[in-house]
């Protein structure tokens, strides 16, 4: 099933209507979907350079919308359809783990792990259970989303099909040197200031 839900994205980042799509796919992988926008993202850009930042756009815009889901889910649905989601996922065991750590860093946790690829949808869904300040979180979903794809969209409009493998096998590795050195430069402003 994974394997025909990934051919199918695949098809659909060269279809006229690939932006709708990659909005649709950004929405629901914040609150359900199995697949990251990544999948469409990456072979768009590609195809349309020119395009990238638009495409980054969309990708963020759809992500935090769904997100905003995913927060619902958590809040109001946790027992009917979060618990579901986290199990499918096998997450349900470490949950209570990421409540607690919405409860003490907020929104520094969901910038950080909101960047790597974490399924996003866990953290949404854990933001909702923690009651986080929905401003705060809404706020927060867009500097990690955007941050994410606009790296992603960055890396290929300016070095193209070559950085592709690197992306596609290292997506980890580059956010989270990024997330280290971003928050390397708060503590260091902290501590010059």
């Amino acid at each position: 099933m994974m394997r025909r839900l990934y051919d199918w994205m695949m098809r659909k980042a060269s279809d006229d209507r690939a932006p709708a799509a990659l909005f649709g796919v950004s929405f629901i992988e914040s609150s359900v979907f199995p697949i990251p926008p990544d999948v469409m993202l990456v072979p768009m850009i590609l195809a349309k350079r020119a395009q990238a930042w638009w495409y980054a756009t969309i990708a963020t815009v759809g992500s935090v919308l769904g997100g905003i889901l995913g927060y619902a889910i958590g809040y109001y649905l946790f027992d009917t359809i979060g618990q579901p989601i986290l199990k499918f996922y096998g997450k349900a065991e470490s949950f209570q783990t990421f409540v607690e750590w919405f409860n003490q860093w907020g929104v520094w946790i969901l910038i950080i792990k909101g960047m790597t690829p974490f399924p996003y949808k866990v953290l949404t869904i854990a933001a909702g259970v923690a009651s986080m300040n929905v401003f705060s979180f809404m706020l927060a979903s867009i500097v990690a989303r955007a941050m994410r794809f606009y790296l992603v969209a960055g890396l290929l409009y300016y070095f193209g099909e070559p950085i592709r493998d690197f992306i596609e096998k290292r997506l980890s590795l580059v956010t989270t040197v990024f997330v280290v050195l971003l928050v390397g430069g708060f503590v260091a402003l902290r501590f010059v200031g």
